[in-house]
């Protein structure tokens, strides 16, 4: 009798079908990176440029919940966001993950940087580091849930990682540090705002259905027992 076409991991716990893999993930890194270095050179990468999302008149500039993030105060900080974010994109080229994560990082964009409302210390917020804890544990949590080829372990270790360096810096209650190695006050709420919407998002990724095939596609081959 034929068995339906699932995989077991070592544990023996059934995996969902893997869905496609897209390239949507590197180009929206890709994006970023671009804007960034765009940005920096145009000089419009301050705290008063009109870029920057600011809590007190984000609502007349709501272009800023996305274009914040490609706005670094220094070159230090730029420096160290795009390597991140090749990390990012390397991730993304190895697990290669579809198209429903990468909708689900485009939702966190606006949603992590009106999250910072929560804290009214934060003034103004700017950089793709936020984004980045989002990218990170969507891909994590993929990866411990096995809806992404790789061991489940990597996933829980790459969660780990990420939400323990989170919960060392305190971020809820210290929203802003300056941080002397980048010259700038690194804006910590930002981080525990990408790692909620990461999490968060990553569930429902899990539990979003992969697009079936159209009619004409063809059916898999199903694993015969």
């Amino acid at each position: 009798m034929a068995a339906r076409a699932r995989t077991r991991d070592r544990t023996g716990v059934s995996e969902r079908p893997f869905a496609a893999p897209s390239r949507s993930w590197l180009w929206l890194c890709a994006l970023h990176a671009t804007a960034s270095l765009l940005v920096w050179w145009s000089g419009q990468h301050t705290a008063e440029s009109p870029l920057v999302w600011r809590a007190a008149d984000w609502a007349h500039q709501p272009w800023t919940l996305w274009t914040s993030a490609w706005a670094h105060l220094n070159a230090p900080h730029l420096i160290a966001n795009l390597l991140a974010m090749g990390g990012v994109a390397a991730a993304g080229w190895v697990l290669r993950p579809d198209a429903r994560c990468t909708v689900a990082w485009l939702l966190a964009w606006p949603l992590s940087q009106i999250s910072l409302l929560v804290w009214p210390q934060v003034a103004y917020a700017a950089g793709l580091s936020g984004l980045m804890h989002t990218g990170t544990l969507l891909l994590a949590v993929q990866l411990a849930l096995g809806r992404l080829r790789g061991g489940r372990w990597w996933g829980l270790l790459l969660m780990w990682g990420v939400l323990t360096k989170v919960l060392l810096e305190h971020g809820w209650s210290k929203p802003l540090v300056w941080e002397p190695d980048t010259g700038i006050q690194v804006v910590q709420a930002a981080h525990v705002a990408g790692a909620f919407w990461g999490v968060a998002l990553g569930l429902v990724v899990a539990l979003w259905p992969p697009r079936r095939p159209g009619r004409g596609a063809k059916k898999p081959a199903e694993a015969g027992s």
